[in-house]
């Protein structure tokens, strides 16, 4: 009798261990299973991320070869016609004419002048050349010292010199974040004074502009990057995906503070 009990024991005790393995082994190919697709989404994410990556890249890219091709167009082409016609305005001789014949060509001379100057600040804002000859730090305050102006709006700068190289394509994207960002202050905030800084923490390049202008909060960018009219703000966010960078609007009492952080290799 006992032995029998014995024997029903074990074989009760060979059963229970039999379902436990068989309990674990389901349980152990459920969770491996579950890792391969977790394993598989993250891959596919990723494939996502980089194909999008790319896709920006190429529009930025596309974006630059096309400013610079304006820009030269702009020179050669544009501008070379109207220095030429400069040079015939020039030399007509307007001394038997009568004042208001004489007012005319002086206006038509200055206005001339003036779109030959301004053809000339567009094709420099365009083309990056002064950013791979001088560096990030030159082409800001050029950039900044052409467009200010003490009675109209002021800009001050407060630039660290440790930035990339001349060539990166970072410094590309830097500096027309810093362009259409300055522009959209003049033509949107309104302000008269913009203070710009830059300097290295730890891992990073940091950016701050700050103005006293009508500026954002990061909600309201949040809101206008996705409008059908905010194409500047797309822009931004491109280059800032493309520098694996953070953009943050602020508000400190009456100034406004957008904050640029860059990691660096």
């Amino acid at each position: 009798m006992n032995q029998e009990n014995n024997r029903f024991t074990l074989m009760l005790m060979a059963g229970i261990a039999a379902m436990l393995m068989l309990f674990i082994t389901i349980l152990l190919i459920f969770i491996f299973m579950q890792r391969k697709k977790l394993q598989y989404r993250l891959n596919l994410q990723a494939l996502q991320n980089a194909q999008k990556n790319k896709l920006i890249e190429a529009a930025v890219r596309s974006e630059e070869i096309e400013r610079h091709r304006i820009a030269e167009e702009l020179h050669d082409e544009v501008g070379a016609i109207l220095g030429s016609s400069s040079l015939h305005f020039y030399g007509i001789n307007i001394d038997d004419c009568d004042e208001i014949s004489k007012e005319m060509y002086q206006k038509g001379k200055s206005l001339l002048d003036e779109g030959i100057h301004k053809i000339r600040g567009i094709s420099h804002n365009l083309h990056s050349s002064i950013l791979q000859e001088l560096g990030l730090k030159e082409a800001i305050s050029h950039f900044c010292g052409k467009i200010s102006h003490n009675s109209i709006i002021k800009i001050d700068l407060n630039l660290t010199d440790e930035h990339f190289t001349k060539a990166s394509q970072k410094n590309i994207s830097i500096y027309r974040i810093i362009q259409e960002l300055i522009h959209n202050i003049i033509k949107h905030a309104r302000a008269n004074h913009i203070y710009i800084q830059s300097y290295k923490v730890n891992n990073n390049l940091v950016f701050t502009i700050s103005h006293n202008g009508n500026g954002l909060t990061q909600l309201q960018f949040e809101e206008l990057r996705f409008i059908k009219d905010g194409l500047g703000l797309k822009n931004i966010q491109n280059r800032m995906i493309l520098l694996k960078a953070e953009l943050q609007f602020l508000q400190f009492g009456d100034d406004y503070f957008i904050e640029i952080k860059i990691p660096v290799d």
